[in-house]
């Protein structure tokens, strides 16, 4: 277990606030207002303690680097805008998967993600 600094408060503050999953880059940009001189180097070690000690979850998108999310988190998928890059929590799961498993394959997961525009591209359209 990592100490509890001013530093880490701030990242783990931007983490529960933001209500979606967040780049490195993202936690850095917000907690900064919190702790002007974190840098990118403790916000990715930082990241990396949180995930070990089961409090963050990564999420993992096709050809992008990990955004995080609090690991407490019921199943659910993923929106993301392709405007902006911003990833955003669908709750929950809208539709069962199983029927498209193959036949004798056993289905132990799934994921899924959807792409599209969030509300704030779309209305700046």
């Amino acid at each position: 277990m990592e100490r509890d600094t001013r530093q880490r408060r701030a990242i783990r503050r931007v983490i529960e606030e933001a209500g979606r999953p967040l780049s490195p880059q993202e936690v850095l940009k917000v907690a900064q207002v919190h702790s002007q001189r974190l840098g990118i180097a403790t916000v990715y070690r930082t990241l990396k303690g949180l995930v070990e000690e089961g409090w963050l979850a990564q999420v993992e998108l096709p050809g992008e680097p990990p955004r995080y999310e609090t690991a407490a988190k019921a199943h659910h998928h993923h929106f993301q805008c392709r405007a902006c890059g911003q990833v955003y929590e669908i709750e929950g799961c809208p539709q069962n998967v199983q029927p498209l498993t193959p036949a004798g394959f056993l289905l132990e997961g799934h994921y899924m993600v959807l792409y599209g525009q969030c509300a704030a591209c779309v209305q700046a359209c």
